[in-house]
């Protein structure tokens, strides 16, 4: 495991795990998918999880944005216990803190763009119009049009600028690039780069593509439900730069 940035090492922690472990029972047979991860996420950084197919990710991190629960261990937010927090409390960290993209967009085919965005602004505490958080992912020329009308990426785009439009501290992106070919993902990955940098949201994606790694702060390999390493990186790369 390579050391953290001095950014890395001087920043406030905003996520912390110690020990975390998932069980799923089906029955009588149990799958592990976490087994005791220890791990800390830093305000402002961008960081990519890697790993194949049941390493964790994906339950690390629902276990982080308060979509599931863990079976053991700890996983705090700042000051906040988010394994022993109630389904209550949970809603009002989802709410209020963290933004969700997925790998399928999940847009309602009846709304505009402008319409899918409002969405989340309606129920908000301090939202940003459903016109800025477009412009922030250069949709703004598209906000009047449906999902039918856009592309693959756009209606990505629309989903970044939805999970974005709260403000929130956290922005969790899992395999937000899965469906998409190369070039229309490196559009894709280029609003979720421009998102950390102009709001400094902690970002984490999450993905089998090694390549995305390079536009990382630090990446965290995760392998058999646990940390296997993780690496800084001396520069991030723009997604511009990125070839798969």
């Amino acid at each position: 495991m390579t050391g953290a940035t001095s950014a890395q090492s001087g920043g406030e922690v905003v996520f912390a795990t110690r020990g975390l472990t998932k069980v799923y029972r089906t029955g009588d047979v149990e799958t592990h998918a976490l087994r005791g991860v220890d791990l800390e996420l830093y305000a402002g950084e961008l960081s990519v999880m890697l790993g194949a197919s049941g390493s964790g990710k994906s339950t690390l991190l629902n276990i982080l944005g308060g979509l599931d629960s863990a079976t053991a261990g700890s996983a705090r937010y700042g000051e906040d216990d988010l394994v022993n927090a109630g389904e209550r409390q949970l809603t009002a960290f989802r709410r209020y803190h963290v933004g969700f993209v997925f790998q399928f967009y999940n847009l309602i085919s009846s709304l505009t763009a402008r319409e899918n965005v409002a969405i989340v602004t309606e129920i908000s505490r301090n939202p940003m119009t459903p016109d800025e958080a477009l412009a922030l992912v250069d949709l703004d020329h598209r906000k009047d049009h449906f999902p039918s009308q856009l592309s693959g990426g756009e209606q990505q785009r629309v989903a970044i600028a939805r999970a974005i439009a709260k403000r929130p501290a956290v922005l969790l992106c899992d395999e937000p690039t899965g469906a998409l070919d190369s070039k229309t993902g490196i559009r894709v990955l280029e609003a979720i780069e421009h998102v950390n940098r102009e709001l400094g949201t902690t970002t984490v994606v999450i993905t089998h593509n090694v390549v995305i790694g390079e536009m990382a702060d630090r990446v965290i390999h995760l392998s058999d439900g646990r940390v296997a390493t993780i690496e800084s990186n001396a520069a991030r790369k723009r997604p511009a730069e990125l070839h798969w």
